[in-house]
């Protein structure tokens, strides 16, 4: 599997502040540890995601989902699961940051 480019800001970041990003890394592979396999770990994240409502990691979670096979109709049983928890509202908020991830090209620009 190969996950799309990551954002500028990200790989900016990332060199700006290598340790913070090496250290975020070794906890990304701790939490992939266990039963779930990758499409459900992308599942996961993005509805944590979403809880949160956290639209760069929103963001993050449809691309690397989508990019992962993670289908559209999956994403969207996420965003309905989470109105009953997170609220009409914030659901739609998520709503919108989903589309506008799913609008932009894989280049991850």
């Amino acid at each position: 599997m190969s996950l799309p480019k990551p954002p500028d800001t990200f790989v900016e970041f990332s060199r700006e502040f290598p340790a913070v990003t090496e250290a975020w890394q070794q906890i990304q592979l701790a939490g992939e540890q266990g039963p779930l396999d990758a499409k459900a770990q992308r599942l996961v994240k993005l509805a944590i995601a979403v809880g949160t409502g956290r639209d760069g990691a929103i963001s993050s979670a449809v691309r690397k989902g989508l990019a992962s096979g993670v289908t559209a109709a999956e994403i969207d049983q996420v965003l309905a699961l989470a109105a009953g928890t997170i609220g009409f509202p914030a659901t739609v908020a998520a709503y919108t940051a989903v589309r506008r991830a799913q609008a932009k090209p894989a280049s991850g620009a």
